[in-house]
């Protein structure tokens, strides 16, 4: 490797975009050149910028979103670094590496799987089926049973996160795909988180409900239930038992035309 690691590092831990977009063009010219895997020392640079917080610099979007697409073409050697990364405790570089997790695609399902068996936390596993709803392959079929434990968990972060990534499943794996018993598991969950006390899980769960019908999932029956559901949520039946919280009713509303299809 003949690039200057000491001058690209002054360029990284800049504060201007320019000289953050130059760094990242010359990581990317010497990956091309000598190889992804002769440029290992230069992930550790790239990776770094995982941790920029695009509210709090805007102007730093950009950079971060181009940081994490060159993260994804060094190979599949990034992909366990990617996967410790989860467990960092940065919100910014957890979400950021689980976005790259996401774009490298199915290679990346099983060793989320693996991590997700290899540990306990709620909080580690939460940050795993994030990253796999982020991987749009039929593939992630291989995670579609931890989806549904997440979704029963007594963890609220945990429920709230599998919630969502059910709906990403739903969205990724073709409706012959998905196990009966699995999908049986999932509608019977995203019914029983209608009833949870937190709006964000009551609101996903209508959300993904609403994917299972438009994915073709679910039989018309499903959809009629899930219908008058609805329309109870809107306080658009009979028995008018609308939800005072306007993110589920919002929900309600978008999912409600997959359950008259």
């Amino acid at each position: 490797m003949t690039t200057d690691l000491k001058s690209l590092s002054s360029l990284f831990t800049s504060s201007d975009p320019e000289k953050i977009h130059q760094a990242l063009q010359i990581v990317r010219e010497e990956v091309s050149r000598v190889g992804s895997d002769q440029a290992r020392p230069l992930f550790q640079m790239v990776s770094s910028l995982f941790y920029i917080d695009p509210h709090d610099d805007p102007e730093l979007a950009s950079i971060l979103d181009e940081a994490i697409s060159l993260v994804t073409g060094f190979g599949e050697w990034v992909i366990p670094h990617l996967v410790d990364n989860l467990d960092q405790g940065d919100l910014k570089a957890q979400m950021a590496s689980a976005e790259a997790l996401g774009r490298i695609g199915a290679d990346a399902v099983d060793p989320l799987v693996e991590k997700y068996h290899a540990t306990r936390d709620p909080e580690s596993r939460s940050f795993v089926l994030y990253a796999l709803g982020k991987i749009n392959s039929p593939q992630v079929d291989r995670a579609a049973e931890l989806a549904l434990a997440g979704a029963r968990s007594q963890d609220l972060e945990l429920r709230d996160t599998a919630t969502r990534t059910i709906g990403r499943f739903a969205a990724a794996i073709p409706a012959d795909q998905l196990k009966p018993d699995i999908l049986d598991g999932y509608y019977d969950s995203l019914r029983a988180n209608l009833a949870d006390s937190n709006k964000g899980v009551k609101a996903k769960a209508v959300r993904s409900l609403g994917k299972l019908a438009r994915f073709k999932h679910l039989d018309p029956g499903r959809k009629r239930e899930l219908r008058v559901i609805a329309l109870n949520l809107l306080g658009e039946d009979d028995e008018f038992r609308w939800d005072r919280t306007f993110v589920v009713r919002r929900e309600a509303q978008e999912a409600l035309e997959y359950f008259e299809g």
